[in-house]
């Protein structure tokens, strides 16, 4: 086999976790967005409550790994997941095992990416000159706060936030750092209104996140975004003040 052959089929193979993290995260959105929602949970409780009194670590065991594979390939019912922890294990735990089985999740999708499409896009951005060096500079001296905001900004959705630091290189324990730590006040906020479900379903209702825009949660989240962004606005104004 020539080098280019081999070359050429190494350059597919690289491809190939994204392409399949994408094929999945497809079929997913049109056939799995009606299994994993709010009257699935609500249709199942007793059986899942049950399970979980009697047999607690196999629960958790196989909710982390059904958590995962829906943020590694980017499935619909993240958010369902999030508050079926809360409502299966409690805040703390539940916030424990959202967190992890997120980071891990998010961390797959990261390599898959930063392996495949992002080491070209990377090499890309390492020869480019002019607007694009400037922006890539400036990445790479702010790398933690710009992937904390990427986290922490409630605007910014999960798997952007997993996609595009891999496509612009950035060191991946920052990126495992900074998701670790910045998706945790998401994720207690998502498992505390996941506790209160029980109350929800017996109601006749359904779960009301709007609780995410409310003062008391929203307020401590900007709070930590404008923490985040600090270091960027002093760096560019003694960069002004240098110049």
């Amino acid at each position: 086999m020539s080098e280019t052959t081999q070359s050429q089929r190494n350059g597919f193979l690289r491809h190939v976790p994204l392409m399949v993290i994408f094929a999945v995260a497809v079929f997913g959105f049109f056939v799995l967005g009606d299994y994993l929602t709010f009257e699935t949970l609500r249709d199942n409780r007793e059986a899942l409550l049950g399970w979980r009194d009697t047999h607690y670590w196999s629960m958790a065991t196989g909710f982390m790994v059904i958590y995962i594979v829906i943020v590694a390939f980017s499935l619909p019912g993240a958010a369902v997941a999030s508050m079926t922890g809360g409502f299966l294990f409690g805040l703390y735990a539940g916030t424990v095992f959202n967190v992890v089985s997120a980071t891990i999740g998010a961390s797959a999708i990261f390599l898959a990416a930063s392996w495949g499409l992002g080491a070209s896009l990377t090499a890309r951005l390492e020869s480019s000159e002019g607007a694009v060096k400037k922006l890539k500079e400036g990445l790479r001296e702010n790398e933690i706060s710009v992937l904390f905001l990427l986290r922490l900004v409630p605007v910014v959705p999960f798997f952007v936030a997993n996609l595009v630091p891999a496509l612009v290189g950035v060191k991946f324990r920052n990126f495992l750092l900074t998701t670790a730590l910045g998706i945790i006040p998401g994720g207690i906020v998502y498992t505390w209104i996941g506790v209160g479900l029980g109350g929800v379903f017996d109601r006749g209702e359904n779960p009301d996140v709007s609780l995410l825009w409310e003062p008391f949660v929203i307020g401590p989240i900007l709070g930590l975004c404008f923490l985040a962004a600090l270091p960027i606005f002093i760096k560019s104004i003694q960069g002004k003040k240098d110049a």
